[in-house]
């Protein structure tokens, strides 16, 4: 099994989300997240500077089974993709077990499949 952690632009969340369900990953859990990012600047907007150190981006958290995580990790970076700079990270790593806490069962027949 497989733990993807994506870092994705805020503006792109909705169409990643989309082209997530619809590709048949029906669950996956997302949170807003604050981070620094490579452009350290000071910026104005009708008046008022502000800086660009802290930028928000959405972090999206999906376990799925290994055959599975190719298509899933193409789907985001089609999707998520401007070609500039701050369009995120994905992070892939190994999940040693998953429990489900209503039957007790564990192993990947935890996870369902895809339809």
């Amino acid at each position: 099994m497989k733990k993807i952690e994506a870092i994705i632009r805020k503006t792109k969340f909705e169409e990643v989300k989309e082209a997530l369900l619809n590709s048949d990953i029906n669950w996956f859990e997302y949170h807003d997240v604050h981070g620094i990012g490579q452009s350290r600047q000071e910026r104005i907007y009708r008046g008022v500077q502000y800086s660009t150190d802290v930028i928000e981006r959405v972090a999206i958290t999906i376990v799925c089974r290994d055959v599975f995580l190719e298509p899933t990790v193409k789907v985001i970076l089609d999707v998520a993709h401007t070609g500039e700079i701050g369009d995120g990270r994905i992070f892939v790593s190994d999940v040693i077990d998953t429990y489900s806490i209503r039957t007790g069962e564990n192993g990947d027949t935890v996870l369902r499949d895809k339809k």
